[in-house]
């Protein structure tokens, strides 16, 4: 193949906007993709007023050290952002498209596909969500695409409003992820989530959402303490208020895929609602 002509002595002009520069998020009804790694580990707060903490997880051998900006740590609802743009560039990689780390999306496009209200308050909320993205820093060793690298980075690496309407309401932003995230895209390790997630309201179902669709896989199952679970979801509550709202989620039972249930030993069990394709389907021990 030539050279792309750049323009000068050939009498054309420079080719400003060259393709691959950035993804254009065009793809209609996408379905719903999740990081492995961001999913595994507690990346993102649960709180649901400013959260000004250091997060410091370990387990396994993997560390975390999550640190906020003065706008607060990136919330779980947050993660929409990086939801949808994980969606885009799957749905583009398995058509065969070209992509690339910066994006272009429609803010209403977002709002849209993650269950959310367009009204101007809601384009507010998604502006305030891009700064806490690009403000909070972690610092990790977790491997992403195959290689293990103990580094520090911002969940996005920028983001701009690149046109706004009359009224000032954002209609187009561009984002750069990570190269942390990107490299997990590019390697596939993502996990499809129920559509039902965006309904999901209360950050705690979010994310025992999200252990449990890593944890279950084909699996018949998955058996955890209640410790670990508590650990691994990121949850500020003690122990016991932790239990208690384990078991409200237990009796309200619209946890999208799966069923929870309290077992003897403080464990609790999560089931497919329908029983997954496995061979041979085998419930795990108890997570460590």
């Amino acid at each position: 193949m030539g050279q792309a002509l750049t323009g000068g002595a050939d009498g054309l002009l420079p080719d400003r906007h060259r393709q691959g520069d950035f993804f254009l998020c065009d793809i209609f009804d996408a379905l719903p993709k999740d990081d492995l790694a961001s999913m595994e580990h507690p990346l993102f707060s649960l709180a649901t007023r400013p959260d000004r903490r250091i997060l410091s997880y370990s387990h396994n051998g993997v560390s975390v050290e999550v640190t906020p900006s003065v706008k607060g740590l990136a919330t779980i609802h947050d993660k929409d952002i990086l939801i949808f743009c994980i969606s885009q560039l799957m749905a583009a990689l398995n058509a065969g498209r070209q992509v690339s780390r910066t994006l272009q999306l429609k803010a209403h496009d977002l709002l849209v596909a993650t269950n959310r209200e367009t009204s101007g308050d809601a384009y507010r909320r998604l502006r305030e969500a891009f700064e806490r993205l690009a403000g909070t820093r972690i610092t990790t060793n977790i491997v992403t695409g195959a290689t293990e690298t103990t580094s520090g980075f911002g969940l996005i690496e920028r983001w701009e409003i690149v046109r706004r309407t009359r009224g000032g309401r954002m209609v187009s932003v561009a984002v750069t992820l990570s190269d942390w995230l990107y490299r997990a895209v590019l390697a596939k390790s993502v996990l499809t989530l129920s559509r039902d997630y965006f309904r999901l309201r209360k950050p705690l179902e979010r994310r025992i959402y999200e252990l449990a669709r890593k944890h279950c896989g084909r699996q018949e199952g998955w058996r955890v303490s209640v410790e670990t679970l508590l650990k691994k979801s990121g949850s500020a509550s003690p122990r016991r208020v932790f239990r208690k709202m384990l078991r409200d989620m237990i009796a309200a039972d619209h946890l999208p895929d799966y069923h929870l249930a309290e077992e003897p030993g403080d464990l609790i069990r999560f089931r497919p609602r329908v029983p997954a394709a496995a061979s041979p389907p085998v419930i795990g021990e108890a997570a460590r």
